[in-house]
C-alpha cells in the first residue's frame, strides 16, 4: 500500500506557472514509476507525465515543452512544474505510483487556469 499526498494546485492566469508536489509514503527510489494524471470535467482521466525509477520521462503531447516531471530523493517528493499554462490545462491533477502492477492514487489537486 502506498499513500500519496499532493499539494500545489490553485488558480492562475493563462501564461502563468504552478508547481505540483507529491510525497509518497514509501521511498521514491523503491517505486517503479511515478506519474501525474489529470481529469477535466466531462472528460476521461489522461496521463500527463511519467517518470521511471531509471529517470526516463514521457509526456502528453499537448504539454511537451511546458511541463516537467522531476523528483527529489532527499525530500522524497515528485514534482510537476507547469509553465505557460493554458485554460485547457484546467483539471484535477492526480499523482499516481505504479509498483508490482498495482496503481495507487493521490486525492487530487485542482488546477484552474483563467483566460
Amino acid at each position: 500500500q502506498v499513500q500519496l499526498v499532493e499539494s500545489g494546485g490553485g488558480l492562475v492566469q493563462a501564461g502563468g506557472s504552478l508547481r505540483l508536489s507529491c510525497t509518497p509514503s514509501r521511498k521514491i527510489s523503491s517505486i517503479n514509476t511515478m506519474s501525474w494524471f489529470r481529469q477535466a470535467p466531462g472528460k476521461q482521466r489522461e496521463l500527463v507525465a511519467t517518470l521511471t525509477s531509471g529517470g526516463s520521462t514521457v509526456y502528453l503531447d499537448s504539454v511537451k515543452g511546458r511541463f516537467t516531471i522531476s523528483r527529489d530523493n532527499a525530500k522524497n517528493t515528485v514534482y510537476l512544474q507547469m509553465n505557460s499554462l493554458k485554460p485547457e490545462d484546467t483539471a484535477v491533477y492526480y499523482c499516481s505510483s505504479l509498483q508490482d502492477s498495482r496503481r495507487y492514487w493521490g486525492q487530487g489537486t485542482q488546477v484552474t487556469v483563467s483566460s
